[in-house]
């Protein structure tokens, strides 16, 4: 059997449509419910579904008051409070497109986006980098609260495949590129709801991300707010050790993280006390069985994992419904077309590996990178396109990511994945945290090495993989460091390692 699964597609997108309307239409039938709680040691703020309603189509009337060119470009430079949904879908309801980067870009990252990006305005909070000759117009958070105020526009309906944001890779390996998404990659998402979360109107999700990252923007707002359920919101930096404190005080039942957090919350060892929790969802970078397998044991709640992308979201998990074998991330989400590829782009025999790819005519898949044509299209193979992730696929469909194509690692004329490496070496109970990479020591000389955070020896580590991997699968450096260098968005930060270790 072949690694393809194309499974039933639901109804196509409606038409006209406006990815805002869609989001908030469910709030309309329960006007006073809390569509989003921002939770601060001050006490917390409250919004109802009409109050962000209005304020919403207060926003868009007020952009569009400004005289911008429909499907104009706007850069949001917002934090994690409320004036970052205000600004997104009243840009998106009014027919402009947001553009969504890191708060933590620096002054001379901004500055080259800008340039190529070209906005007709930047929606800009405090303290966060900007050109100080700045040509474009700026609008302050708080001019934007009080259009939000203003006078009600309408949503601006149209093709449900017209560009509706950007939002920006997170740039690990490189420059950040702008990914362009069509009004319906919202619905697309509906595949989520029940292949993933088990979301339903009842629901209160808090995700410990910030907002400009399309996980939290996603699974942390406009998932919720479709299906007419309670955001949750940290309104300020938040240790994960304060993260439990949290989840229980807000009547958390479905709490979304990256791995690195679970791993953090799970540090101590202790009992997690989350009465109201039904599981946690984790994406972002693979989430290893020991963290799972802990979580499951501190909390006594299944732990669900996804995989995706920012050029089209996660389209494959494990849910309530579903849950993925050992070592599988999970299944294709109801709807989904993928397929395990070869190097030729036709799809390998089931338990190959190969490259994960989704087909071009998935609903969430994002329209190209931001005036990158050549770009857009070298992504493509065939009608195929190529995540990059190496995969394989079990004969139930079951989907195991081996790791990213441009981090496996050669030994000896081996193909090695660190993902392999790594979870082998967590079975060291002093490993703590793990990341390996290959190291170029000389031209043609190559090493695999790992960095670990926990207490183990550098001899006991040596001494475990001996006894876990095969001998060229053994990293042949171990260096014990106090943290794993991590991007914005929690995931380890791979060319950060190899680079620092050259340094020493």
């Amino acid at each position: 059997m072949l690694s393809e699964i194309r499974t039933l597609a639901g109804p196509a997108c409606p038409a006209p449509f406006n990815l805002a309307a869609y989001v908030l239409a469910a709030g309309a039938a329960t006007p006073e419910k809390i569509a989003l709680q921002i939770l601060t040691p001050a006490g917390d703020e409250l919004w109802s579904y009409a109050r962000l309603t209005a304020a919403v189509l207060g926003v868009a009337a007020g952009l569009a008051g400004l005289g911008l060119a429909p499907g104009s470009r706007v850069l949001l430079r917002l934090g994690n409070d409320v004036t970052f949904p205000l600004a997104f879908l009243g840009a998106v309801a009014a027919g402009y497109l947001p553009a969504v980067c890191p708060a933590a870009l620096s002054l001379p990252e901004v500055t080259r986006l800008m340039a190529t990006l070209d906005p007709a305005l930047v929606i800009a909070a405090p303290g966060l980098s900007l050109p100080q000759e700045c040509a474009v117009p700026i609008l302050s958070a708080q001019d934007l609260h009080r259009l939000s105020r203003g006078a009600p526009g309408t949503y601006q309906m149209g093709d449900p495949g017209r560009a509706a944001y950007l939002v920006y890779t997170s740039g690990t390996s490189g420059q950040p590129r702008a990914v362009v998404h069509a009004h319906r990659a919202i619905w697309a998402r509906r595949m989520m709801h029940q292949g993933w979360y088990g979301l339903t109107r009842e629901d209160r999700l808090l995700h410990a991300g910030a907002f400009n990252w399309t996980f939290t923007l996603g699974t942390g707002l406009l998932d919720p707010w479709t299906v007419g359920a309670t955001a949750l919101v940290a309104g300020s930096v938040v240790a994960p050790d304060d993260l439990t404190g949290i989840l229980h005080r807000a009547n958390a039942t479905l709490f979304a993280a990256v791995p690195a957090v679970y791993r953090k919350m799970l540090k101590s060892g202790a009992t997690l006390t989350l009465p109201h929790l039904r599981h946690g969802l984790a994406a972002g970078e693979k989430l290893a069985p020991q963290v799972r397998d802990a979580w499951t044991g501190a909390t006594a709640r299944p732990l669900y994992e996804a995989y995706g992308m920012s050029e089209c979201s996660t389209f494959i998990s494990s849910s309530p419904t579903r849950a993925a074998p050992d070592g599988a991330t999970g299944y294709a989400q109801p709807g989904r077309h993928i397929a395990v590829l070869d190097a030729e782009g036709a799809p390998v025999a089931r338990g190959q590996p190969g490259v994960l790819a989704v087909h071009r005519t998935d609903p969430g898949l994002f329209l190209g990178y931001f005036n990158a044509p050549q770009e857009t299209e070298a992504k493509f193979q065939g009608d195929w396109f190529v995540t990059g992730d190496l995969a394989r696929m079990d004969e139930d469909g079951a989907i195991h990511i081996v790791g990213r194509a441009d981090d496996m690692m050669n030994a000896g004329g081996f193909r090695v994945s660190p993902d392999e490496v790594e979870t082998a070496l967590m079975r060291h109970p002093g490993a703590g945290e793990v990341a390996v990479v290959e190291l170029t020591l000389s031209p043609g000389t190559t090493i695999i090495a790992a960095y670990y955070t926990g207490s183990a020896s550098e001899q006991a580590m040596a001494a475990h993989a001996s006894t876990e991997l095969a001998r060229y699968k053994q990293p042949r450096l171990f260096r014990q460091i106090p943290s794993l260098p991590h991007t914005a968005n929690g995931k380890v930060n791979r060319r950060k390692l190899r680079e620092d270790d050259k340094a020493i």
